[in-house]
């Protein structure tokens, strides 16, 4: 075993500098420090004797074990430490539940997903940040200047770390490739969503810029030393010995490995096969990453890959409270460098400048340099933990939360994602959080005061400088753009498609038809009379959603019929039965679907197509999805997700209220995930792009429902569709259905004022008094506000929705049934939210975790750029 003489005989730029392989390579599994050899890493004590409540902790296994039962997690493993010592350190349930049961033990390694973020990537651009080989204001395209985007090249590494580069959540998912090649090669074309500096966007991208250019930055010097010593310069002075990157079933025991998810049935959009545990079942990922775009970069990358245990990690914690010093050994008084001072990571300056908090929001959001401080994505600070307080979450359950107020750290660590995919800790991690901060005794609550308030007026300054960069970045944003800026071009639909290719796909097959009047090609045929002319393919049935086959129908039910012009039955699903009958089906050989979509969670075409796919899997027959443009953007989404016990034919899938799919990619997610078992086939468009809106399109707008007559109300329905079942007019009755809220007991001018005064993004409310001549309040002059959406782009339907929810809910309490919103909301968790009167930025910050896991769900099933 290599002893710590070793690296203090390196000079300290080797020391500190960590090579990420071709992109953050580590292999840390030798070279520890010989006299770190306890098990917790760093020196126990009991509470009390560090200021701390041992009942108050002892609340924690409670909380976990009853997480535990309910199946939101197999496992976990939590170390509190506080003062230098470890006060709680547990494990509890199962690290594996398939193939074989498995207890949880303390010294579990964890694929600790995007924790890999703070531990590794951001550490290590701050020590070159600190050697003077790397600027804040530095560019990507200093360092990577081969790609295309004018706009990408000028984003800087302070953006990066703060997650404002303009960059989306993940690469494409769909597009087949591997390895940093690769990855360079999808770099090179990525374009930016969002001008830079503008808005708050948690991007892996970011990350692995951030990894590429550490490797490129440190490949210029030190070249003499090999790849394990620079890993082990960052990680073994820590007395970090089970940190490390890629296929830990190589180096380390496989028992000792938390596995993650079972990946059957995932590997279709990754270009190579995961490797894992195979069972009956199908494989179970253990010792390599769970993140698919690391997974395909070999398991090293900036944003995810690095495995390591709860000690390991509360060591890292530990090192950050004490400014970038390195805690001692257990038993030892100190970890001394070679000139007998402690040995020292990151320099007190850089620990402050990483954790300190920085403005990335107009309303007053912060990160620290990658660091999570108070953001959306903050839920595991818990209630307690004062702000200017930092952590991190990972996908795979993992967490860190740092107060140096108390100094106190919470390390939670669970692979909650085995073996389904489908637990939650989020709630859980917060509760363990806010439990440690309650039994914290030692701490004045002035110095809580002080801090927050420092907190708040640092906030404070940064808020009107950010707003006017944000402002002028838009501007020039908004200006000329580089030639490559997507431009309104005429897309053709999967319809269009299959009449150029002469109906080849269908050829020689008996079809039923699912569609109504939004169903044409780009010519404004109609698709039954195509599909009804087409030599080489036989229509024989019609099968018409809500509204009928020609969109004018507004009632509770809708009874078969005959196509006046074809004179094909249409039977319909909005009747008696709302799914194919059986016997409706035998004489076909194929069913094809081509129906407008808008994107929207509660849509009963989407139900329709679930039904579909549904009986198809049944009766063995393909069906054909012509795909079609989510008319308000593929590339954003917005909401909280739908709970699963409380869907229905208005909410026929666990999404996002905004879903930003396409009704293909809709069609083979609900397929794939509620294990349907049709066989999909989706006829794809071609010339749309994700961030296109409908009038960038080349296409004629008709109006997929009586009352969905415009764009403009197709992008204010997430949020304003979400109060229908309420006691509240949405416009049903007006001119502009979706385009006005109002009610008799609301004060126009009163909530106009209140929800202009919250300056939302891309909107503003105007008062107005109105009487609808149908659906609620028919008859009725009642006040209300005219929604107005001043810029598309930053205007966010669904905040707006909650907004205008919880200003009813504080304005005219007891007036607004807000209970009979979860048909809509499809979220029991958010309406209590709303009743109980939090503040809507809190609201949404509850449902990020959720938010970020759908993303990654979704990212499997895009077709388009």
């Amino acid at each position: 075993m290599r002893s710590v003489e070793l690296y203090q005989d390196l000079n300290e730029s080797k020391l500190r500098t960590l090579w990420l392989g071709t992109a953050l390579r580590l292999c840390v599994f030798a070279g520890v420090l010989a006299s770190i050899c306890s098990a917790q890493g760093l020196p126990m004590a009991a509470p009390q004797s560090v200021g701390m409540n041992a009942a108050k902790l002892n609340q924690i296994e409670a909380l976990v074990n009853a997480e535990i039962a309910a199946k939101k997690l197999p496992g976990a493993v939590v170390i509190i430490g506080h003062k230098g010592k470890i006060v709680y350190r547990k494990a509890f349930g199962n690290r594996s539940l398939v193939p074989t049961v498995e207890k949880m033990t303390v010294d579990t390694i964890f694929d600790v997903a995007s924790l890999t973020k703070v531990v590794a990537t951001t550490t290590s651009i701050m020590i070159l940040v600190e050697q003077g080989k790397l600027r804040l204001n530095d560019t990507i395209g200093k360092f990577i200047p081969d790609i295309e985007d004018e706009h990408a090249k000028r984003v800087t590494i302070y953006q990066l770390l703060t997650h404002t580069s303009g960059y989306r959540p993940d690469f494409d998912l769909s597009e087949k490739w591997t390895g940093r090649e690769g990855m360079l090669a999808a770099l090179k074309k990525e374009r930016l969503r969002t001008p830079p500096g503008t808005k708050f966007v948690y991007s892996d991208i970011g990350f692995i810029v951030l990894g590429e250019i550490f490797s490129r930055v440190s490949s210029g010097s030190d070249s003499n030393v090999d790849l394990d010593t620079r890993a082990i310069s960052l990680f073994s002075p820590i007395g970090m010995k089970d940190t490390s990157f890629r296929n830990l079933a190589a180096q380390t025991p496989s028992d000792r490995i938390a596995p993650t998810e079972n990946i059957k049935g995932q590997n279709s959009y990754l270009g190579s096969k995961y490797e894992g545990n195979e069972t009956s079942g199908g494989t179970i990922l253990r010792g390599k990453v769970h993140d698919p775009t690391s997974y395909r970069m070999d398991g090293i990358a900036g944003h995810a890959g690095l495995f390591s245990t709860a000690d390991d990690l509360a060591r890292f914690c530990q090192m950050l409270l004490n400014g970038g010093i390195v805690p001692p050994p257990v038993g030892a008084g100190s970890t001394p460098s070679k000139d007998g001072t402690p040995y020292r990571i990151l320099s007190a300056q850089t620990v402050a400048a990483m954790t300190r908090p920085y403005v990335i929001s107009e309303t007053g959001e912060t990160r620290g340099l990658g660091w999570d401080m108070n953001t959306s994505f903050s839920s595991n600070r818990g209630e307690l933990f004062p702000l200017g307080s930092f952590g991190h979450t990972g996908f795979t359950g993992t967490s860190l939360w740092i107060d140096r107020v108390s100094q106190t750290f919470v390390v939670f660590m669970s692979n909650r994602v085995h073996p389904d995919g489908k637990g939650d800790v989020t709630p859980l991690r917060a509760k363990v959080a806010t439990v440690a901060a309650s039994a914290v005794e030692d701490t004045p609550i002035e110095m809580y005061r002080l801090a927050e308030s420092a907190y708040q007026s640092q906030v404070a300054a940064q808020i009107p400088k950010f707003t006017e960069q944000a402002e002028a970045a838009r501007n020039a944003w908004n200006g000329p753009q580089p030639s490559t800026t997507a431009q309104t071009k005429t897309v053709l639909n999967g319809i269009d498609i299959l009449e150029r290719d002469g109906f080849k796909q269908l050829a020689g097959m008996r079809i039923g038809l699912v569609t109504n009047q939004t169903g044409r090609n780009l010519a404004g045929k109609p698709t039954i009379d195509i599909l009804k002319d087409a030599k080489n393919v036989n229509l024989v049935a019609l099968f018409s959603p809500e509204h009928g086959i020609r969109g004018d129908l507004d009632q509770g039910t809708i009874s078969d019929s005959k196509d006046e012009k074809t004179g094909l039955p249409i039977f319909s699903l909005y009747g008696e039965t709302r799914r194919p009958k059986p016997e409706q089906l035998k004489d076909i050989d194929a069913i094809v679907y081509d129906i407008q979509d808008v994107g929207v969670r509660f849509w009963t075409y989407t139900a329709t197509l679930k039904n579909v796919l549904e009986e198809a899997a049944k009766a063995g027959k393909p069906v054909y999805i012509l795909d079609r443009p989510n008319p308000v953007r593929g590339d954003i989404v917005e909401g909280p997700i739908a709970d699963e016990d409380k869907l229905s034919f208005v909410a026929a899938h666990t999404t996002t209220v905004r879903n930003g799919m396409t009704i293909g990619e809709h069609g083979m997610m609900m397929n794939t995930e509620r294990k349907i078992g049709a066989d999909v086939r989706v006829i794809k468009m071609e010339g749309w792009s994700r961030s296109m809106w409908f009038d960038e399109t080349g296409q004629m707008w008709i109006n997929p429902s009586p009352n969905m007559r415009s764009l403009t109300e197709a992008t204010l329905y997430p949020g304003i569709g979400l109060f229908e079942t309420t006691n509240i007019s949405v416009g049903r009755g007006t001119d502009t259905p979706f385009e006005v809220v109002g009610a008799p007991w609301i004060n126009a001018i009163e909530l106009s004022a209140y929800l202009n005064g919250r300056r939302l993004k891309g909107v503003r409310f105007v008062p107005i008094s109105y009487k609808p001549d149908a659906s609620v309040y028919k008859d009725e002059q009642i006040g209300g506000v005219n929604i107005i959406v001043t810029d598309r782009n930053e205007f966010g339907a669904v905040r707006t929705g909650f907004e205008i929810a919880c200003a009813l809910q504080k304005l005219y309490p007891g007036k607004w049934q807000a209970e009979r919103s979860v048909r809509l909301v499809v979220n029991k968790k958010i309406v209590d939210q709303i009743e109980a009167g939090l503040a809507p930025e809190v609201i949404e910050r509850s449902w990020q975790n959720d938010l970020a896991a759908f993303i990654q769900r979704r990212s499997a099933f895009l077709l388009y750029k």
